[in-house]
């Protein structure tokens, strides 16, 4: 029988959690509207454990909705034995883990959201496992994943020289190339945010997509410089320039268990001087020198189908040489009998912004 218990806590306890289950990323949101909470879940099945849960609330007119970001982090079984609980045991302490936590959160929330951080290496393997979600009562899968479900992880436990083996030929020629026509890279501070935001409003407009208030991103920069310490993860931005122009930046987030490439922004100019190859190896070798595990693309389309919208970003990160994984989205446990308006609401809202408003640009 699978047992849960949950206690409130006020500060992050085990340092080595992911990135968005970090107290650095719950006081971050804190700024932004969420409020956060943070919880000790121990559970008891084949094994027992426990694990800490950030969980990040957001009110709205008619209710708010609870969300834990890439949680429960919990150790599964896999295919060569590592310890762990099973799928349907993890599934139990989500479920178990959503109602204790009921009694902390608004009256009104309709549900508790989790990115469960299970990997699956092929597409079909993790939409076979969706659709068995699906029938499940407990479980509601939300139509636009909050986290991307599909990305590339490079193991930094490799050398450099094997980094650059595992990469497409191209790729390494392409840095190369980078370096030999006189781009360069320096590490941004917070006062350059305003040539981050300009390259990511170029972005935006070319590729479609949506960017916070440059407040948003500043604060990230802020928060890492104000807060720094062993065991707060390290935010920098990186800025590629050529001649003093700039033509392109990221930011990226390093911790000892993973690296995070996680806004990329780049200008429509000398784009045949390759300057994102050349941003991307030196985050890398940044991440493996400060200790990071891995380095995670953190975000391609699920396939290489060349006729996705951006299918060009997956031809890019997956030529770095990393692992594929595709994990479910988000999943939902509903808490409210109103969870079905909710959800209806943001599918009519996915469908907007992704197919009617894209039309508009056209």
């Amino acid at each position: 029988m699978i047992t849960v218990s949950i206690e409130p806590i006020t500060h992050q306890i085990y340092t080595a959690c992911r990135f968005l289950q970090s107290e650095f990323w719950g006081t971050f949101k804190s700024a932004h509207g969420w409020r956060q909470h943070r919880f000790l879940v121990r559970y008891t099945a084949c094994e027992c454990g426990s694990v800490e849960c950030l969980v990040l609330i957001r009110a709205f007119r008619f209710g708010s909705i609870a969300y834990c970001p890439m949680g429960l982090d919990i150790p599964l079984q896999t295919a060569a034995g590592t310890a762990g609980v099973s799928l349907e045991e993890y599934e139990e302490i989500l479920a178990l883990t959503a109602q204790q936590i009921k009694q902390y959160l608004p009256k009104n929330t309709l549900c508790l959201r989790f990115d469960p951080p299970i990997d699956f290496e092929s597409e079909d393997t993790r939409n076979l496992y969706i659709k068995s979600l699906l029938r499940k009562k407990n479980f509601s899968v939300a139509p636009v994943a909050i986290q991307p479900p599909d990305t590339v992880v490079l193991d930094l436990r490799c050398s450099q020289e094997e980094l650059l083996s595992n990469m497409k030929p191209k790729w390494r020629y392409n840095i190369r190339l980078a370096e030999k026509k006189g781009v360069s890279v320096r590490r941004g501070e917070v006062s350059d945010i305003d040539i981050f935001y300009q390259l990511y409003e170029t972005t935006a407009r070319r590729d479609g997509i949506a960017v916070h208030e440059k407040s948003y991103y500043k604060k990230l920069l802020e928060q890492s410089g104000d807060t720094q310490n062993e065991h707060t993860p390290r935010v920098t931005l990186y800025i590629a320039e050529y001649n003093g122009e700039p033509l392109a930046a990221i930011i990226t987030v390093f911790s000892q268990r993973e690296a995070i490439y996680l806004y990329g922004a780049s200008s429509n100019s000398h784009r045949n001087l390759m300057p994102a190859y050349l941003l991307q190896w030196i985050a890398v070798c940044d991440a493996k020198a400060y200790g990071s595990a891995v380095y995670d693309f953190y975000g391609i389309p699920p396939n290489d189908n060349e006729n996705h919208p951006m299918h060009g970003l997956y031809r890019f990160k997956t030529g770095f040489g990393g692992k594929i994984i595709h994990r479910p989205g988000s999943i939902d446990v509903p808490l409210s009998p109103f969870y079905i308006l909710y959800i209806a609401a943001e599918r009519i809202r996915a469908f907007w912004f992704k197919k009617i408003k894209k039309l508009f640009k056209r």
